[in-house]
């Protein structure tokens, strides 16, 4: 009975195991001519499917509209595909992938994927292609580059003196052909020339080296970082200025000391400074002002504004700049106002429209007083002076004296010399046309209650600006 009973099981296991190896052997004769299982390429699912069938998926899911070409300047230059008549297909890769695998060990892939990355095989007109790269600017620029006339100079510009190195990133066009073929063999949609190592430096000629030599003086010396603050107002002087300050040979060329260094042309800093002085110092200079009336008037004279002081600007800016300094730097000034740079009078100051024979007082942009006045008597040629001054002094109960007068004021204000604003205890009317026949005798006369609030609220060194 027992035997029977393991003949019955051997004879099952017998069955059992020629089928599974039928099965296996079967599985693998299926594999052979597809692909195995849990094998995925390109994202398409490949098991038991043909190369054929494979192949339509991937060509399905791919496409290539040409490709883009761009040096190291920015240009570029686009191939269409249809241009060069690129085609392509996976059968070759499919093929090739497919014998590495082993159908005989298919269970393998039971337990793992296979994920796999083909490019296809392209063909393309060769022909069409090269004569499409023949037409590119930058390739045909670099194919007709003479080495031999490629310099290495130092030249002038409105920034200053600057290093012209045409022997620096010469483009091959051999080698950039070469990298557009192979792009496109691998269907690339972009190619960066200079990524691809298409650029090279050529060779220096003796001559070339000591131009490299010199230039690294000339930049060196016009690496100043000196930077002058002219109220809001910054001035640097960078390679612009400082070009002009080295000194050269009759020649043009660059006059060395006997270290072989450059030298600092004689005047070149006081030059500068003349010329700072010329377009910020403002005293007595002209000025475009906005009038309470509403107009634009032109100020022109007078004692206010900004004065810088050449001398101490010479000598700082010399030595400062001999010893590399970098920094900001307020200039002295012989005189200064309330504000500097050309904008001095700011948004505080006195208006005397004189003619309209009127007085305002402005803090900050806003008007805080508004008065009639009378001015210099203008038929006697006493008339007041336009121009732009300031309150230089403050004094109370003064006498006013002149030729043939002595005025008592409580209040006194100077601007200009003997010409102030005052209370004028004799008038009892102001503004009009007093002053062409009864005016003052050059000073501006101001109603005293007006004067008892704008005394204590001026102070000294207010701008005053005053005009017809």
């Amino acid at each position: 009975m027992k035997k029977r009973v393991l003949k019955h099981l051997l004879i099952m296991f017998g069955i059992i195991l020629v089928s599974l190896m039928g099965t296996y052997i079967g599985l693998a004769i299926y594999y052979h001519n597809a692909f195995a299982y849990g094998t995925w390429i390109n994202g398409v699912y490949c098991t038991g499917k043909s190369i054929g069938d494979v192949n339509d998926e991937l060509a399905q899911g791919f496409s290539y509209e040409g490709i883009t070409i761009h040096d190291k300047d920015g240009n570029q230059y686009k191939i269409a595909a249809e241009d060069i008549g690129y085609r392509f297909d996976f059968v070759k890769a499919l093929e090739l992938y497919r014998q590495q695998q082993n159908a005989w060990v298919w269970i393998d892939s039971l337990f793992h994927e296979e994920n796999a990355s083909l490019s296809p095989v392209v063909s393309y007109d060769a022909r069409a292609l090269e004569e499409i790269l023949q037409e590119i600017p930058f390739l045909e620029t670099a194919r007709k580059q003479d080495p031999e006339e490629l310099k290495v100079l130092i030249i002038k510009t409105k920034q200053g003196y600057e290093l012209v190195n045409e022997r620096t990133d010469i483009l091959s066009s051999q080698e950039a052909e070469a990298a557009v073929i192979k792009a496109v063999e691998n269907s690339q949609a972009e190619v960066f020339l200079e990524a691809e190592g298409c650029y090279h430096d050529l060779e220096l000629t003796g001559q070339m080296e000591d131009t490299l030599k010199l230039w690294e003086k000339v930049k060196l010396f016009q690496q100043c970082g000196i930077v002058y603050q002219m109220g809001e107002e910054r001035i640097p002087v960078d390679a612009s200025v400082v070009c002009d300050w080295i000194k050269l040979e009759e020649d043009g060329s660059f006059a060395l000391d006997e270290q072989g260094d450059l030298q600092l042309r004689e005047d070149a800093v006081e030059e500068f400074v003349d010329a700072l002085a010329k377009e910020y110092d403002t005293v007595g200079g002209s000025r475009q002002f906005k009038a309470t009336r509403g107009e634009i008037v032109t100020v022109e004279g007078g004692i206010y504004g900004n004065k810088l002081d050449q001398k101490a600007e010479t000598e700082y800016l010399r030595e400062a700049f001999l010893a590399g300094r970098q920094e900001v730097h307020e200039p002295v000034y012989t005189q200064k106002a309330w504000r500097q740079g050309k904008d001095d009078i700011g948004s505080t100051y006195v208006e005397v429209d004189m003619g309209e024979q009127m007085m305002y007082y402005y803090v900050d942009g806003v008007q805080k007083l508004s008065t009639p006045v009378v001015t210099g008597n203008t038929s006697r040629r006493m008339g007041t002076p336009s121009g732009v001054n300031y309150v230089y002094l403050k004094q109370k109960n003064r006498v006013l004296r002149g030729p043939g007068y002595a005025s008592p004021v409580d209040f006194w204000m100077p601007v200009k010399g003997g010409i102030g604003i005052h209370d004028a205890s004799w008038r009892s009317n102001y503004g009009g046309t007093i002053y062409q026949t009864n005016g003052s005798h050059g000073c501006i006369n101001t109603p005293r209650d007006v004067m008892v609030e704008f005394y204590d609220s001026v102070e000294v060194g207010t701008p005053v600006v005053m005009f017809y």
